[in-house]
């Protein structure tokens, strides 16, 4: 299977509503399919400029490697130079930190979701949440 537009936007809605239900900041919800290409974007108001580059970049990061981006933002802990080097790859397109989480079906990766505008942590909770409403497992690392 892959992930289609409307997926996208319904995993997007999701978490927009869920953000508002749990008082979260504004963010920016960004939907990649599993090549890392976008699909669909939402950036709410109030958010920067800035916000859906650092979407992007999280769920970048979590397809480009295979694991969501909690677990790159605890090997760059350990194994910072790696982490560096993936991103010099990537032409600095990677944010090593929670919030992409990983979209899988049966094992495969169909995608994966980043979010930027509230703490990592909410961010991460907030794709999980939206991942596993669609009928997904929720990979954040």
């Amino acid at each position: 299977m892959t992930l289609d537009l409307n997926t996208a936007q319904a995993i997007i809605a999701d978490c927009l509503t869920w953000r508002r239900e749990n008082g979260l900041k504004p963010l920016t919800v960004a939907v990649l399919d599993s090549g890392g290409y976008l699909i669909a974007l939402a950036r709410e108001d109030g958010t920067s400029n800035l916000r859906p580059d650092i979407a992007q970049g999280k769920a970048r990061g979590a397809v480009a490697m295979g694991l969501g981006s909690r677990a790159l933002y605890e090997r760059a802990q350990t194994e910072p130079f790696f982490i560096q080097a993936m991103n010099g790859l990537a032409q600095g397109s990677l944010v090593p930190v929670a919030g992409g989480v990983l979209i899988r079906q049966g094992g495969a990766i169909l995608g994966a979701v980043g979010i930027t505008g509230d703490s990592s942590a909410n961010d991460e909770a907030c794709a999980i949440a939206a991942i596993e409403k669609a009928g997904f497992t929720a990979d954040g690392g």
